[in-house]
């Protein structure tokens, strides 16, 4: 079994097909999926997918891009639908500091109230983390963040980065970028990360990994990361499926990993 752990399937990039992909993901071993919201109307569209698919998990929250016109009304709303049987995690939040707005500080601000939530409604957290690795390792110490558990979306730092994160128990979500020629940085982090931290992502519709970079990505991808994580750590591709699936049981105990026919 294969969990895509981060996944946007509320994207218009999947309008004109969406229904035909995702009833297509068990063919391929795929048979759990978390949604990432990273907006309000993502976490609504997250919600309808939850709803419309059982194999659809969700995590709702707002990226640091969209936090400009946050209110704490909208923190009341999210607390409210956290409580969803299916919504495993907040995220995906956190700090981008690639672009200028939202400014640095109003993003800090809405990533330490979403922590805050996350402890209030006691769910695990999903990290997004852009050029801000810094601030990003300071806000979670300061919250003590390690007390809830999550995992750093997209993996992009160091493996001294890693290190960090690994000391507050973070998991790592690792996607197509392991398998790109210019992915050395990533790799060596693979190497470094113990399999009980890994998790696998897809970011679809982004990061297709190779042979498919480049074309739009979806949960149907996943073996090939697989594939690359096996080599790197010298493993099985079916003993990453088995662990990676195992770790997100254990960071997301909201699942149902029942399969029903």
């Amino acid at each position: 079994m294969i969990i895509d752990t981060h996944a946007h399937y509320d994207d218009k990039a999947f309008a004109e097909d969406r229904e035909e992909v995702l009833n297509d993901l068990a063919v391929h071993g795929v048979h759990r999926v978390i949604n990432s919201s990273s907006s309000l109307e993502a976490c609504r569209r997250t919600i309808e997918l939850m709803e419309q698919y059982p194999f659809i998990y969700g995590s709702l929250g707002v990226h640091p891009s969209d936090t400009a016109e946050l209110t704490e009304e909208d923190m009341d709303w999210l607390a409210r639908q956290s409580q969803l049987t299916k919504c495993v995690a907040i995220g995906e939040i956190g700090l981008d500091y690639y672009w200028d707005e939202p400014q640095r500080e109003l993003q800090r601000k809405w990533f330490v109230r979403q922590l805050r939530l996350a402890r209030e409604v006691g769910l695990p957290v999903v990290i997004h983390s852009r050029e801000a690795v810094q601030d990003t390792i300071t806000l979670l110490q300061q919250e003590k963040t390690q007390e809830i558990g999550g995992v750093i979306h997209c993996y992009s730092y160091s493996r001294e980065s890693a290190r960090s994160f690994l000391d507050m128990g973070f998991y790592f979500g690792i996607g197509g970028v392991v398998t790109f020629t210019n992915g050395k940085k990533l790799k060596e982090v693979v190497e470094y990360l113990p399999m009980d931290r890994i998790l696998l992502e897809t970011d679809s519709p982004y990061l297709s990994p190779v042979p498919n970079r480049g074309k739009r990505n979806d949960s149907r991808n996943l073996p090939f990361v697989a594939e690359e994580i096996a080599r790197i750590k010298g493993i099985s591709r079916e003993e990453v499926e088995r662990i990676t699936t195992e770790n997100t049981q254990r960071l997301y105990p909201k699942l149902d990993m029942e399969i029903r026919e």
